[in-house]
C-alpha cells in the first residue's frame, strides 16, 4: 500500500459509498437532525475548494481516503473503488445530503492511502474506523467486545470461565454468546453438570482443602485429590463435546451411566447423573435448539421506524441458539436500510471473527466486496447471503421481528425523554426543547484534590459515554467554588468550539447571580456564550441543602 500525505473527507452520495452514520454513544449530535442552514455557504464552498485541490493529482486506484477538521482531528474515514472519482464527487457540491455537507464544509484536509485492492481498502476503512473513531463514521461503542467461554488448555486441571478481549490464552474459546448473563447461566449449568473448576490458577494451587463449590457440588475438587486428574480432564473432555455441538453423544453416556448405576443400586450416583442431565437440557432449553439445521451463523435483521434504525443480531453456534443483541445506529434519514446495514457488518467484525454464514435482512449492493473482506480476515471463507427462500428466511423474520419490537421499544421510551426535555425547555422559557443538557458541578476535600464532573442527558436519556471529570489546577484557590467552575467551563467551552455538536442548555450548581457573573468570567470580555448555549444556574434552598424525606 502506499500512502499519499493529503487531506481526508466523508464520501459523497454514491451507490458505493459507506454511509456516514453514527450509534447512539456518540459525542456528536445525531446526523438526521442536522439541516444545511447550520452549515455556512462560505464554509460550504471553502471545504469544497480545499477537496477539489487533491482531487486534481489523486490517482484512478483504490484506496482509503480520511477527512480532517482545520484542529487536525479526524471527521470521517471512506474507502474508494477509485480515489479520484470518489473524491471529485464531494467537489461538485451537488445532490449532497445534508449530512455530508456539514462534513465538506468542515473539511479542511484530506489523507489517502493507496491499495492494491478495493478489498485491502474495506479492511484498512475498517481498521482506521475503529483506531481514529471519527466523528462521522459508524462507531459501534455500544458493541464492546462480546463474550466467550473459555475451557483452558494450558492447565492440568482445565478452567471453565467467562473471557473477552483478545485470545492470548491456550484453549478452547466457545461462543460469541449476545450478553455476559447468557455466558454466566451457562458456565452455571455447565458446572453443575461437569463439575469443573472457575477459580483462578493462583487460587487452585494454593488450596489445602476443597472449596465452596465442592461442598455443593459445583466442582469435583481437582485441586486436593478429590478426583483424579485423568477423570477430570475427561469431563472437562464431554464440556468441550457439548459446547462443540456434539450434545447428543454426551447426553447418552450420561444417561447410560445412570441407568448403570441405577441397576447396580447405587441411588446416589444415579441420581448425580440425572442432575447432570438436568442441567444439560436447561442450557439447551435457554438456547433454543435451532431446528432449521444451520450449524453455524450470524444473523442480522434491520428495521427502520420515524427515521430511526435497529440492527438485531442473532448468533448460532453447533445449532445452538447463543442469544441475541440489538444495536441502535443513527443515520442521515437519506439512508437506506441497506446501506445502514452494510455499516454496521462491516464494522462488527472489526475485531471479532465471522460466522461461516453471515445472513442479511437485505441484498446489499457490495455483498460481493464484503464477503471477500470477511473472507481474508478470518482466513477461511464466509458466505454473505440475503435468502430469499426457504428455511433461512424463517431466521431472517425472527430477527426482523426482534429487531422491530427492539426499536418499538426505543422509540416509546425516547418519547417519554422528549417530553421531559419540552417541559423543560418551557420551565426555562426556551426557544425549543434542548436536545442535550449538560450538567456541572465541583468537589474537594478541604480545600485540595479539587475535580469537576459533568453529567449530559438527551433525548435518549442520560448519556452516560459522554460524562466527564476535570482535575482542577492547583493554581484555582483553594476553596474558590467559583474559580473552580470557571475553569471547568472554560475548559469545556474551548472543546465545545472545535466540536460539530452545540450544548442547547448548561447547567451549574451556583446560584443564580452567581450563574451570570460565572457566564461573563467562562467569555472573554465583549462575547457571549457559545452560540446554541443557554447557562442556567440552580441553587440550594436558603438555609443550606435540605435532605430529602
Amino acid at each position: 500500500m502506499n500512502r499519499e500525505p493529503t487531506p481526508h473527507l466523508p464520501e459523497p452520495d454514491l451507490p458505493d459509498t459507506g454511509p456516514a452514520v453514527e450509534t447512539e454513544a456518540e459525542d456528536t449530535l445525531p446526523a438526521n437532525v442536522l439541516d444545511l442552514g447550520e452549515t455556512a455557504p462560505g464554509a460550504l464552498k471553502h471545504g469544497i475548494e480545499v477537496i477539489a485541490g487533491f482531487a486534481k493529482h489523486l490517482p484512478n486506484k483504490p484506496g482509503v481516503y480520511r477527512m480532517f477538521d482545520s484542529a487536525g482531528e479526524v471527521l470521517y474515514v471512506g474507502k474508494a473503488k477509485n480515489l479520484k472519482n470518489r473524491v471529485t464527487a464531494y467537489a461538485r457540491g451537488m445532490a449532497h445530503t445534508n449530512a455530508v455537507a456539514r462534513m465538506i464544509a468542515e473539511t479542511a484536509n484530506m489523507e489517502f492511502v493507496t491499495t492494491g485492492t478495493e478489498t485491502e481498502a474495506l479492511l484498512l476503512e475498517s481498521n482506521l474506523i475503529k483506531q481514529l473513531r471519527p466523528r462521522y463514521n459508524v462507531l459501534l461503542r455500544d458493541d464492546k467486545s462480546f463474550p466467550y467461554i473459555l475451557l483452558s488448555g494450558d492447565h492440568e486441571a482445565p478452567q471453565i470461565a467467562k473471557h473477552r478481549g483478545s485470545r492470548q490464552r491456550k484453549g478452547d474459546y466457545f461462543g460469541p454468546f449476545a450478553s455476559v448473563w447468557a455466558v454466566e447461566r451457562t458456565i452455571d449449568a455447565l458446572q453443575k453438570a461437569f463439575l469443573l473448576r472457575s477459580c483462578t490458577d493462583s487460587f487452585y494451587e494454593n488450596r489445602t482443602r476443597p472449596c465452596l463449590l465442592f461442598q455443593i457440588k459445583r466442582c469435583s475438587g481437582p485441586c486436593t485429590g478429590e478426583i483424579a486428574i485423568p477423570d477430570y480432564q475427561a469431563l472437562a473432555s464431554q464440556a468441550r463435546d457439548f459446547l462443540s455441538g456434539r450434545s447428543s453423544n454426551v447426553k447418552q453416556l450420561l444417561s447410560a451411566r445412570m441407568q448403570e448405576a441405577a441397576e447396580e443400586l447405587e441411588f446416589e450416583k444415579a441420581a448425580r447423573y440425572r442432575d447432570r442431565l438436568a442441567a444439560l437440557s436447561a442450557v439447551q432449553a435457554g438456547q433454543d435448539i435451532n431446528t432449521q439445521g444451520v450449524e453455524e451463523a450470524d444473523v442480522f435483521a434491520i428495521d427502520e421506524q420515524a427515521g430511526q434504525f435497529c440492527v438485531e443480531i442473532f448468533f448460532f453456534r453447533n445449532k445452538q441458539n447463543w442469544g441475541n443483541r440489538a444495536l441502535f445506529p443513527r443515520a442521515d434519514r437519506s439512508l437506506t436500510p441497506a446501506e445502514v446495514l452494510a455499516s454496521v457488518v462491516t464494522q462488527f467484525y472489526d475485531d471479532k471473527p465471522p460466522a461461516r454464514l453471515v445472513l442479511l435482512s437485505h441484498d446489499l449492493a457490495e455483498i460481493d466486496l464484503i464477503t471477500q473482506a470477511l473472507s481474508a480476515r478470518a482466513g477461511r471463507k464466509v458466505e454473505v447471503v440475503h435468502p430469499k427462500r426457504g428455511e433461512r428466511v424463517d431466521l431472517i423474520e425472527m430477527a426482523r421481528k426482534n429487531a422491530r419490537e427492539a426499536l418499538s421499544r426505543k422509540l416509546a421510551d425516547n418519547a417519554g425523554q422528549t417530553s421531559l426535555l419540552a417541559a423543560l425547555g418551557a420551565a426555562f422559557g426556551l426557544a425549543k426543547p434542548p436536545r442535550r443538557v449538560e450538567v456541572y458541578d465541583n468537589s474537594h476535600i478541604m480545600g485540595t484534590n479539587a475535580v469537576g464532573g459533568m453529567v449530559v442527558a438527551g433525548r435518549d436519556g442520560f448519556m452516560k459515554s459522554h460524562y466527564r471529570t476535570f482535575n482542577i489546577s492547583a493554581d484555582t484557590i483553594a476553596g474558590d467554588d467559583f474559580g473552580m467552575m470557571r475553569e471547568v467551563l472554560q475548559r469545556r467551552f474551548a472543546r465545545l468550539a472545535k466540536e460539530t455538536g452545540v450544548v442547547a442548555t448548561t447547567a451549574t450548581d451556583s446560584p443564580p447571580p452567581c450563574g451570570e457573573e460565572l457566564e461573563a468570567g467562562v467569555t472573554p470580555p465583549g462575547e457571549r456564550s457559545p452560540s446554541g448555549t443557554t447557562p442556567l444556574s440552580v441553587s440550594p434552598p436558603q438555609g443550606g441543602r435540605e435532605e430529602p424525606d
